[in-house]
């Protein structure tokens, strides 16, 4: 083992058995080992947050099936090398060997052309694929392409398992094992590694270079901290405080806070961050603190989206200030997202309560027997296009969900509401 590469990279596990984390998945009778030790594994996507195995786990998955592993960037690799990779998949089928497979970190950043190339293959078993990525492949997988793979979600380790971690690096590694280290507190390594495997052995690292060399080393929650206070641009390259960044992002914005939501938003870029995480976060943002108070907002946020996708860095730096600054001074409204939240809290407790007689849809003679539709009012056939009638089930009429903000643009509609409805309808 080159005790150069970086401590993950040394601690990375060849076998299943070692792999730590992710139980639910890899356990003994668990669906992907399952898959796995059959022989019989689908075309894959891995999602989880960084630090979780994904890499590792596509890995031993080829070096248990003995299949022909082939790695492409989502970064760097064009639709070019995927038929390269494709087409030497196809020439290898020859000499009977089995299907290779083809592993795409970060598959979220392909295009849509990229994920296009990969269809025909993934169909048709020339090539088993395994993407990996920290986003909802739900939006950023083509839905032919995801139709044809099955989704794990991979979770965040939980402190036993990055303890487990610490201790096989301190006893297994070619270089640690040489160095007397004692764990006298571990809070603040795992509170930094927030259960990421590999931020937990970059700390380590961190830890253990600041110290003299040839000397024990005790290490305590105060040495971890000034140590990580010391390096923290090693500490914070290519983003590693992800997840913090962006909740303190979204949450100057639904503060309503402009300079701290242009300030954050700056940490993401020069971080590194994925253009396209942002402009969907603000969409979510948009729809969720903003809501009817500015509705606006929701489409500039996906304006925001669209465009960064086509524009791309460092122009696109310009267009998420832009839509930032607006979500920020904004006026806030979460009625909404309380109202739909609630709805949902009350059709789990009341289950599927009949649709009311007058509203349902009445396209045969049977049903117009059964008096589907009978004595609907339709409203455009009424002065001001409306008139009373009840549109909920008989059990929850009356039931009121969406309670209006205090805002200028909630107020208005309010007031409409109760125009034409009168005491009926109440907030």
């Amino acid at each position: 083992m080159n005790s150069q590469l970086p401590l993950a990279e040394r601690m990375r596990p060849k076998h299943i058995d070692d792999y730590v984390g992710q139980t639910h998945l890899v356990a003994k009778g668990a669906v992907l080992r399952n898959a796995i030790e059959s022989g019989r594994l689908p075309s894959i996507i891995l999602w989880g947050p960084p630090g979780v195995g994904k890499t590792t786990l596509a890995h031993i998955i080829s070096q248990t099936l003995q299949r022909p592993f082939y790695t492409l960037s989502a970064i760097s690799s064009g639709v070019k090398d995927v038929r390269d990779v494709i087409e030497k998949a196809r020439k290898a089928q020859f000499f009977n060997t089995q299907n290779p497979i083809v592993f795409i970190d970060e598959i979220h950043r392909f295009s849509k052309s990229q994920q296009d190339s990969l269809l025909g293959a993934v169909e048709d078993g020339t090539i088993t694929l395994i993407g990996a990525t920290t986003e909802n492949p739900s939006f950023e997988v083509i839905s032919p392409l995801l139709s044809r793979c099955q989704v794990y979600v991979l979770q965040s380790l939980d402190s036993s398992e990055l303890k487990t971690l610490l201790h096989k690096a301190l006893e297994c590694d070619v270089v640690l094992k040489n160095i007397h280290i004692t764990i006298e507190e571990d809070d603040a390594l795992l509170l930094f590694s927030g259960g990421d495997a590999r931020k937990l052995y970059n700390v380590l690292e961190i830890v253990i270079h600041t110290q003299p060399v040839g000397e024990s080393i005790v290490i305590t929650n105060e040495l971890v901290t000034a140590c990580l206070q010391k390096n923290i641009a090693l500490y914070d390259k290519g983003g590693e405080q992800h997840y913090d960044v962006i909740s303190a992002f979204i949450k100057s914005i639904r503060g309503s806070d402009p300079n701290a939501a242009v300030y954050w938003l700056a940490r993401m870029l020069e971080g590194g961050e994925d253009i396209s995480f942002i402009a969907r976060r603000m969409i979510i943002s948009a729809a969720e603190d903003i809501g009817l108070a500015n509705p606006n907002a929701l489409l500039l946020a996906q304006a925001c989206f669209e465009s960064v996708k086509v524009i791309g860095m460092p122009e696109s730096r310009i267009i998420l200030s832009e839509t930032a600054i607006y979500l920020a001074t904004s006026p806030k409204s979460n009625s909404t997202y309380l109202a739909i939240d609630d709805a949902i809290a009350l059709v789990q407790k009341t289950g599927s309560l009949p649709v009311p007689l007058h509203l349902r849809n009445a396209p045969t003679k049977l049903m117009k027997q059964l008096q589907y539709g009978k004595n609907y009012k339709y409203s455009h056939e009424y002065e001001g296009n409306f008139v009373k009638q009840d549109f909920l089930p008989s059990d929850i009429i009356g039931t009121s969900f969406w309670k209006p903000g205090t805002n200028q643009r909630e107020e208005e509609l309010k007031k409409y509401m109760q125009k034409i409805w009168g005491n009926y309808y109440t907030f």
